[in-house]
């Protein structure tokens, strides 16, 4: 499948939230092969649907290649646990700058498979950050969004004067 490129910060659909996903075939699960193609070409631990320019609810974490990956279909946070931890984020689509989010230290997610089957799970550690960067990503919410005005504007200033944008990934 094809790695596709991938869309820079700033652009707009970055911010805007994507549309659930109603169909369930072969060409479902050729956009997630795009999906894990790209974010091993990126590369990253977690892409959505955004990031390469396609306003569907989906996203494709591989945290351990040994792992697999794990690809969720209109994911949605059920619950998150009061006590939270702080993790270094960034994005495929701003790479090179990362910054400390803190976020609840674990979540219930429900989301549908590649077949559209409904699954609940919970996640902790790195799996629980990473579901809920991407669901924020899912949503239009940018993880910029969520530092404080002061380190955004910080990183967005470097970052704009870090150079013209090409992410086009393929080898």
């Amino acid at each position: 499948m094809p790695i596709r490129s991938i869309i820079p910060f700033p652009d707009t659909r970055l911010r805007t939230p994507a549309e659930p996903i109603t169909t369930f075939n072969g060409d479902l699960a050729d956009l997630a092969t795009d999906l894990l193609d790209t974010l091993r070409a990126a590369p990253g631990i977690g892409i959505t649907g955004p990031h390469i320019g396609i306003l569907r609810a989906i996203t494709v974490i591989e945290i351990d290649a040994k792992a697999g990956p794990h690809i969720f279909i209109n994911p949605e946070i059920l619950s998150a646990s009061r006590e939270t931890t702080r993790h270094m984020e960034g994005s495929v689509s701003m790479p090179g700058f990362t910054d400390e989010v803190e976020r609840p230290a674990a979540v219930t997610v429900r989301y549908q498979t590649l077949e559209g089957l409904w699954q609940d799970e919970e996640a902790d550690g790195l799996l629980a950050i990473c579901l809920q960067h991407e669901i924020d990503q899912i949503n239009g919410i940018f993880w910029l969004q969520r530092l404080s005005r002061l380190k955004r504007e910080r990183i967005v200033k470097k970052y704009e004067k870090s150079g013209p944008r090409q992410r086009h990934v393929a080898p």
